[in-house]
């Protein structure tokens, strides 16, 4: 694997019984690129996402993640350990913030990496600390989500995905839970993302408005396969596919 490609999907394939949902998916994400996902719901870019932190099992073709190789199919004893290695490289924020109600904001974040043995307790709790700095919520430590708005949640389960310190974070449609007031607040730190700390990113989202000024490239999903890629500027101002001019109108 080239040192700046942090993944790579190669003739992805995913089935759900006689249902095809992704159809031969071949991408490349280099670091520090910013690379966004668009298309219709049911196109399989959510599915993509999931299958590159192996969430669904690919039926079919490769992922490779920071030179991490696995092959879909059946999901052997040898194959749970190498998923499991797999995942300490890649963040995963979703549309439902799935934080654990009964522990703080503080604890949500350094779970994982006192589970994971990624420092002594006052490195993890300073890295914590550091990170709800970083989204902005430095003063809801103490909190418990129940207590936060929604945009504020979403804000606590980025700090908690980056608390493992990934090669690549992956974003599954992070604003579509919240109200509109509220998704500039998660949008602005994903930005931030991007231009302080050239964190890779795949982030499936219909915000073309994030697309234009953050991404580095666009893929639009069409019946579980990329129809169309290329930089923003192009893409939206002259798609190439009466597909993604239609979905664009749509969205724009």
């Amino acid at each position: 694997m080239s040192d700046d490609v942090v993944v790579r999907i190669e003739g992805l394939h995913k089935s759900f019984g006689h249902l095809e949902v992704v159809r031969g998916v071949d991408m490349e994400v280099r670091r520090g690129e910013v690379v966004v996902i668009f298309g219709r719901s049911g196109s399989g870019k959510s599915t993509v996402l999931r299958c590159v932190n192996f969430i669904e099992d690919p039926t079919a073709g490769s992922i490779e993640v920071s030179g991490m190789r696995l092959e879909g199919g059946y999901r052997t004893r040898r194959k749970r350990e190498q998923v499991r290695q797999l995942r300490l490289h890649v963040g995963m924020v979703f549309q439902q913030f799935n934080l654990f109600p009964n522990m703080t904001v503080l604890d949500n974040v350094t779970c994982a990496p006192r589970c994971a043995g990624k420092g002594s307790n006052d490195e993890i709790k300073k890295r914590g600390l550091e990170l709800l700095e970083r989204v902005g919520l430095a003063d809801k430590s103490a909190e418990h989500p129940i207590r936060l708005s929604g945009g504020q949640q979403q804000r606590v389960a980025i700090a908690r995905a980056l608390a493992m310190e990934p090669d690549v974070m992956l974003f599954d449609e992070p604003t579509s839970a919240l109200d509109p007031e509220l998704t500039g607040e998660v949008l602005s730190v994903m930005k931030t993302l991007s231009t302080d700390l050239h964190m890779t990113m795949m982030v499936v989202t219909h915000e073309m408005g994030f697309a234009r000024e953050v991404a580095d490239r666009m893929a639009f999903f069409h019946h579980g396969k990329i129809l169309e890629e290329g930089v923003p500027s192009e893409l939206i101002a002259a798609p190439q596919h009466r597909e993604t001019s239609a979905f664009l109108d749509a969205v724009l």
